[in-house]
Order: structure tokens, then sequence, then C-alpha cells
């Protein structure tokens, strides 16, 4: 005859422990909700560059108080999408002309080896998650929806840095990607439907170098491909576009 286990009742430490293991997930689920939102409304340009971030409409809009809202700014600072200015808020950074280009080559010079390195260190695992990424992608750029085509597209490049498996090209390559996001993004918006339907293109000989694990040619591909974001951004900051217009 076994003896009949009494369940084991937790002591109060061990409940209050588990409590604040609960909260401490709720706060950091927040705290990503908040990060993300308050990205995307930067990056979208609903701040015009050089502009102060407008914290008590924000703390309305996202319903939160300036605790949390200014915990996020400081991050976005850090990804090069803000500026902190001592005692007086944030302000949306603003780039030149020349910081872009040489941001955007700087940019393509670590696709260009993230391309080369992801070659021989992918899976075919991560090449059929970029392929269904590449889709989805193409999906919306048949229904002109640019928001997820921009956000779907920043995944797929994203993935094939990963898949480099350097974690100092990674750090490198996320800390200027988000200094150039805002500008990436509005972009866009200015192309005309040709070299939208180029970029398209670009990404269908990037995914197929990828597939032949070519690394050599993925790596020049990249390269050009950021080359010509390089000159759309330029473009479009020499145009001195402030609001985005609607995709054509």
């Amino acid at each position: 005859m076994f003896p009949v286990m009494k369940p084991m009742i937790p002591s109060d430490a061990t409940s209050k422990a588990l409590s604040n293991a609960d909260s401490a997930r709720e706060d950091l689920s927040l705290h990503d909700e908040i990060l993300t939102r308050l990205r995307d409304h930067i990056v979208e340009g609903n701040i015009p560059d050089g502009s102060r971030v407008p914290e008590r409409q924000l703390c309305e809009m996202l319903k939160i108080s300036r605790t949390p809202l200014r915990e996020a700014l400081k991050v976005l600072a850090s990804e090069g999408l803000v500026e902190l200015l001592p005692n007086r808020g944030a302000r949306v950074k603003q780039l030149s002309e020349h910081d872009l280009g040489e941001l955007f080559d700087v940019m393509g010079g670590l696709e260009g080896l993230a391309g080369r390195l992801a070659c021989e260190r992918i899976t075919d695992a991560e090449i059929a998650e970029i392929e269904r990424l590449h889709y989805e992608m193409y999906g919306f750029y048949l229904h002109r929806d640019m928001h997820g085509y921009f956000h779907v597209n920043q995944l797929i490049h994203q993935k094939i840095v990963e898949a480099s498996r350097n974690a100092t090209l990674q750090s490198s390559y996320a800390n200027l990607a988000g200094r150039i996001r805002r500008i990436r993004y509005s972009a866009n918006f200015a192309r005309k439907r040709e070299r939208w339907g180029e970029a398209m293109r670009e990404h269908e000989t990037i995914l197929d170098a990828l597939r032949r694990r070519a690394g050599s040619e993925l790596s020049d591909i990249l390269f050009a491909h950021l080359r010509n974001k390089r000159t759309a951004a330029v473009e479009h900051l020499a145009a001195g576009a402030v609001a985005a217009p609607e995709p054509v």
C-alpha cells in the first residue's frame, strides 16, 4: 500500500512570488505594446522630423501615464528614432542627406555580409519561413497596403541578418536600422508604382539566391537593393515631404 500523498499547498511566500512573476509578465507585455504603438506612430510620420514629442497628447492616445511613456522613449532614443532633451522631453530625430547616404552605405555593407554568411549557415526551415514572408509581403503589395508591406519587408531583412549567426553584426545592424526606419517608411510612400514593382522583383532575386545559397551573389544583390533604397530616401528627403501621401 502506497501512502496517499496530500496535495502541496503553496506557502504565502510562494504565492506572493508567483503573483509577482505574473505581474512582471503583465508589465513587460504592456511595455512592449506601448513601445510598438509609439514606434509605429513615429515611423509612420505622425510627428514631423525635428518636432518635439507631444507627451500629454500621446499619454491620452495610449491611455497611460508619463512614466511608461518616458520609458518607451528611452528605448526609441537608443534605436535612434528620437533624441532625449535634458529636462525638455524628446524630439523626433532629423537626418541630413549626408547622414542618410552614409547610413545606407553602411547598412548595405552589413546586409551584404549578412547575406554571404547566411548562405553558409541558414537552415531549410529558415529559408521556408523567409519564403512564406515573401509571399505575405507580395499580398500586401498587390493590395497597396504599405503598412503591412513595410512591416513584413523589415522582417525579411531581419531574418537574413539573424541567419548570419553573427551577434556583432546583428547588434550593429539593429542600431543602424532604428536610425533610418522612419525615412525608409516615408520614402516608400513617395515611390512611383514602377519603383515599387522593381523593389518586389529585387526581393524575388534575393529569395532565389538564398534558396541556392549563392552567398556572393546574394551579397551583391542586397548591397544594390540598399543602394536603391538610399536613392529613394534621399530623393524623398530632398523633396521636403512632411506628410506621407497615399501610395499610387
